[in-house]
């Protein structure tokens, strides 16, 4: 386990922890407390033992009287996360951004579709009293990088819900009855907590049963999978992502209420994802904005900010300016994109005055009769030097 996952499990027991002490059951405290025991006796014997001795102070406070000791009501404690049962280890990744967490940048239609999966859940009573069923599941379905898992973070938040990602690498056993068993327990804890549940990389899981390559075990786990979104309850939303569609059972599909699909941003989504990435430094790179979207273009958000943060570091550290930083993005990614994309590209240069046209088409391959109509004459000569 690398340290990532290591500070990842820390804060999930954490997390559990302070839940169940925000809701005031001590019982229940008291039980984890003595799980974290002997989950960390081996790996971490200090810290366990610390533990220990904290649980039996609280032991012994706890003897004296309790009459005015008020129980939890089932309703107010917070349920556990499910756990494979011999590592311990939880079963799921939470992500709680009821804080507050800003939209995906997504295209209008796409933004629209999830704006009705909130409303609907929001409405919910309001449909089940008009005998309407609201929307229970939803598929999302794109590359990697397009804002899938954001997206369902800000559904969940939206709802005022956290997310319950399934973690496939706990999951997944070597004992492969194991693993659908560690399935069950995550569907059914989601359903009591009322929690938003995604399936990550569902096609890991969910695969063609046509598959010969497939052992029948896997294909028996694909049958629970099916079962288990059939009695999905109208009180909870169940969420699945995949990069591999054509991977998916079939039958998976007709389960969902709605499919979602993700796309590449266009060049006026990446605009507004670089204008938020840059962050304070927006103002000072503002002209060039349109020149680095075009640059960026077909690329996928993560990638954008990947970009994004290293010319703002390169701006910081050497003192670079933003105008050669924009033309070195463009030169960078000229060669990787496909003759449309080269246009935009090469006409977004021409606007900008950065280079000739000479310079532009050499970069591009565009023509500089092309350059001319769209964009007028260059002001640079030759070089790029500048007419006087």
């Amino acid at each position: 386990m690398n340290d990532t996952e290591v500070t990842d499990e820390f804060e999930t027991d954490f997390a559990n922890l302070a839940r169940l002490a925000a809701a005031g059951s001590i019982e229940d405290v008291r039980l984890y407390l003595a799980k974290l025991v002997r989950k960390y006796r081996s790996s971490r014997p200090s810290f366990s033992g610390k533990l220990d001795q904290l649980l039996k102070t609280s032991q012994t406070r706890a003897s004296g009287p309790s009459v005015m000791r008020r129980a939890p009501s089932t309703a107010e404690a917070a349920p556990l996360l499910p756990q494979d049962q011999d590592s311990r280890q939880s079963l799921v990744r939470v992500f709680d951004d009821r804080d507050g967490l800003a939209a995906p940048i997504l295209p209008a239609s796409l933004a629209r579709q999830i704006e009705d999966v909130v409303s609907e859940r929001k409405e919910r009573a309001k449909l089940v009293a008009h005998g309407i069923r609201p929307t229970r599941s939803a598929i999302l379905v794109g590359p990697p990088g397009v804002g899938k898992t954001l997206s369902a973070r800000y559904i969940a938040t939206q709802i005022n819900k956290p997310l319950w990602v399934l973690d496939l690498t706990t999951v997944m056993s070597s004992l492969l009855g194991k693993t659908g068993n560690n399935l069950r327990l995550v569907f059914e804890a989601a359903k009591q907590s009322e929690a938003v549940l995604l399936l990550d990389e569902v096609d890991a899981i969910a695969k063609r049963r046509s598959d010969d390559s497939d052992v029948g075990e896997l294909k028996r786990l694909v049958t629970a999978i099916l079962q288990e979104v059939d009695n999905w309850p109208d009180t909870g939303l169940l969420l699945a992502a995949t990069n591999h569609p054509e991977l998916i059972d079939p039958a998976l599909w007709r389960r969902f209420d709605a499919i979602l699909r993700f796309e590449v941003s266009d060049r006026d989504a990446v605009a507004l994802a670089i204008c938020r990435f840059l962050d304070r430094d927006v103002e000072q790179f503002e002209p060039w904005i349109n020149l680095m979207a075009s640059s960026l273009m077909g690329q996928s958000l993560s990638d954008v900010e990947r970009s994004i943060l290293g010319i703002r570091r390169n701006a910081l550290i050497h003192q670079i300016a933003p105008a050669r930083l924009a033309i070195d993005l463009a030169v960078r990614h000229a060669g990787a994109m496909d003759k449309n994309a080269r246009r935009d590209l090469a006409i977004s240069l021409a606007k900008e005055g950065a280079m000739s046209h000479n310079q532009i088409s050499e970069l591009t391959g565009v023509a500089r009769d092309t350059l001319r109509k769209y964009a007028g004459p260059s002001p640079l000569k030759g070089r790029g030097h500048k007419k006087e």
